[in-house]
């Protein structure tokens, strides 16, 4: 069945149902249960605080990190024309995790704003120090990744594709030497960042973070249907009217901004950008006009239902799980499983 208004809207209203299912579970349930008559009836009361103050940011972070990744996945495979393509293959998880580590190692926990932009205000006077050197290094390897890949013509792809590979393989050197030299305390902070984590953050982070991923996501909605000619081939797409390198520029630097806005925020969090576009394309066919829009969606689901899992997981572990080992150990079976059903990786 090919793209329709009808099947758009039709998918769209089923995807959007699944989120407000999974985003009233990610809100009801958790470490302990919670009454909602209490929420609902006394506004003063424990239940409604922990409702208001850290389940509802935290599902709304986890939705925003999911259809950030998800999404990105699905416009970098397209763009690179390479099944395997994830959110972090273009180096911008290596710039973020390098910048985030740097900051824990000197010790850094929040930078103070006010004096610099008193007007900004609210969830904004105090910035996290490791967020912010995450998003520092994670747009500095975007731009470093872009710079290299131009001049490439055709090839500009995998230009793009192995200069992200390098500087990945680069930063992970950094990253190791820069723990081998730190004290435990530090180490375990590094790795409990670098495991992916999804934490109450304030409504000005919320807030910006949900503007970014707007832009980025809009961007790459907007260039699907060109999207859909870059996957034929640079010539095929240019014969057809595409301006191949700027639409090529556009769709990385949009995919890079939203998994640079998700990363700072999260840490790594795998297999989010990987798992959702193919299990939405094995379905729904190769039609980026579809699969934009609903990877962000899907990553918003498969995301706040981890999440879940992670937070139901504390009486057993005495903790919560990091949300990115709970999307690990689910997305490595499910990936081999759809590859197993599938029998062969298609873009296209």
């Amino acid at each position: 069945m090919g793209f329709t208004p009808a099947r758009v809207f039709g998918l769209g209203g089923v995807f959007l149902v699944l989120l407000f299912g999974a985003f009233l579970l990610a809100v009801c349930f958790g470490e302990g249960p919670l009454s909602l008559g209490e929420v609902l009836g006394d506004p003063e009361s424990l239940d409604s605080h922990i409702f208001w103050t850290l389940r509802v940011p935290r599902a709304v972070l986890a939705a925003l990190v999911g259809a950030g990744l998800a999404v990105s996945g699905s416009t970098l495979q397209g763009v690179l024309r390479n099944p395997l393509a994830d959110p972090f293959i273009l180096g911008v998880s290596g710039g973020a995790a390098l910048g985030a580590t740097l900051a824990l190692a000197v010790g850094l926990g929040t930078v103070e704003v006010e004096k610099v932009a008193p007007g900004l205000g609210g969830g904004l006077e105090r910035i996290s120090a490791p967020a912010l050197f995450a998003f520092v290094g994670a747009v500095a390897a975007m731009l470093f990744v872009l710079a290299a890949s131009r001049g490439h013509g055709g090839r500009a792809p995998y230009a793009a594709l192995l200069t992200g590979v390098v500087f990945n393989a680069f930063a992970a050197a950094a990253i190791t030497l820069i723990k081998t030299i730190s004290n435990p305390n530090q180490v375990g902070a590094m790795l409990f960042w670098l495991a992916g984590n999804l934490n109450k953050e304030h409504l000005g982070t919320l807030v910006l973070s949900a503007l970014l991923q707007a832009v980025a996501i809009g961007v790459m909605l907007a260039l699907s249907g060109r999207l859909n000619l870059l996957t034929l081939g640079d010539e095929d797409a240019a014969s057809l009217g595409v301006h191949v390198a700027r639409t090529r520029r556009l769709l990385l630097l949009a995919a890079s901004a939203s998994v640079a806005g998700a990363v700072v925020l999260s840490g790594l969090i795998g297999f989010v950008g990987l798992i959702v576009p193919h299990l939405l394309r094995l379905v729904l066919g190769p039609d980026q006009r579809l699969l934009v829009p609903l990877s962000a969606l899907g990553g918003a689901v498969f995301l706040l239902l981890a999440d879940l899992l992670a937070r139901l997981a504390y009486p057993l572990f005495g903790q919560d799980l990091p949300v990115g080992v709970v999307t690990a150990l689910l997305g490595g079976p499910l990936f081999l499983a759809l590859l197993y059903r599938s029998g062969r990786l298609t873009v296209g």
